[in-house]
């Protein structure tokens, strides 16, 4: 039986890969800090043999016993609340946490995927964004410290693989979204879709005229799958969907979904901001023959289910 370690694994797209990993037959080992991870997440794991939680910062040293396969380095704060409140820790798992993960895959000889992000593009003057983007980021912005993390950590995995001869893989996720997003995670779904479930005015910043793809977990989940099973690419490859809209008009939508009430307001535009977010997954669909599946009202509908939950039980809370 191959053996997987996912790091962040009680995290939002991380306990979506836990479960993807026992389906296939692995034997999994979710580790994360909690700090915005959650163990409801994978509670519904705790009964599986083959799943193992351990409560670990991945930027301490790392041991398992055994062997190990695989490891898949998603653990970090991914939203700007986060980051924002969270900038040492962002950093340090960037940067620590990926050599710790990757000096264990060393030692292990395991295949090693790095979670990056969209943000290595900043607020990008390329649109859409292809992989020989090298970006336009404010490395001494606010969200420079998430950022920079994920272009150091891009640059330690590719020197851990021309050094060291590791098989290593590079995500860079777009903006996703269903179940088990944070309700007050800050992002644009999971700030939107509560506000419209309990009849709050709806929060759009600066004009709203910004734009974002959404790509729903299960279409993420396949599209990592095949990067890390179906191809031996070492370089950063983009997943997402790149059906582009404004976040006004999202906003617009998930009223209309919602049948809510409620009324869109504006607020300030926080400094770097991306005006444009948009993957250009030529390279994807050639490489993994992938491109997403679920269709953005689905998707939605399905979040929906969810936070519907999330939200009744914040009110039993209140």
């Amino acid at each position: 039986m191959e053996r997987a370690l996912i790091t962040g694994g009680a995290g939002f797209i991380g306990s979506h890969l836990c479960d993807r990993f026992l389906a296939e037959g692995f034997e999994v080992f979710c580790m994360d800090n909690l700090i915005t991870g959650s163990l409801r997440n994978v509670a519904h794991l705790f009964e599986e043999e083959r799943f193992h939680f351990i409560k670990q910062d991945v930027t301490e040293y790392l041991y398992l016993k055994g062997e190990l396969h695989y490891i898949l380095h998603f653990a970090s704060p991914a939203s700007p609340i986060d980051y924002q409140q969270l900038p040492i820790q962002t950093l340090k798992v960037g940067s620590l946490g990926t050599h710790k993960a990757l000096g264990l895959a060393k030692e292990k000889k395991a295949r090693f995927l790095l979670a990056s992000t969209s943000e290595t593009y900043g607020d990008p003057l390329v649109h859409p964004q292809p992989e020989t983007y090298w970006g336009n980021v404010n490395p001494v912005g606010p969200r420079g410290v998430y950022d920079e993390a994920k272009r150091f950590a891009e640059a330690m995995t590719m020197a851990y693989h021309t050094y060291h001869g590791m098989d290593t893989r590079i995500v860079r996720i777009f903006n996703t979204y269903g179940p088990r997003m944070r309700i007050n995670d800050g992002r644009v779904v999971p700030t939107l879709l509560p506000q419209a479930l309990r009849g709050k005015d709806l929060t759009v910043f600066g004009d709203g005229s910004q734009t974002r793809s959404f790509c729903y977990v299960s279409d993420l989940v396949e599209g990592i799958w095949r990067l890390l099973f179906h191809t031996d690419y070492n370089e950063p490859v983009n997943l997402g969907n790149p059906r582009e809209m404004s976040i006004l008009d999202f906003a617009k939508a998930i009223v209309e979904i919602t049948g809510s009430q409620s009324k869109i307001t504006f607020q300030g535009l926080p400094p770097d901001d991306p005006k444009v977010r948009q993957p250009d997954i030529t390279l994807a669909k050639k490489l993994l023959k992938w491109e997403p599946q679920v269709l953005f009202e689905e998707g939605i509908r399905k979040t929906l289910a969810y936070f519907q939950e999330a939200t009744e039980a914040v009110r039993e809370e209140e």
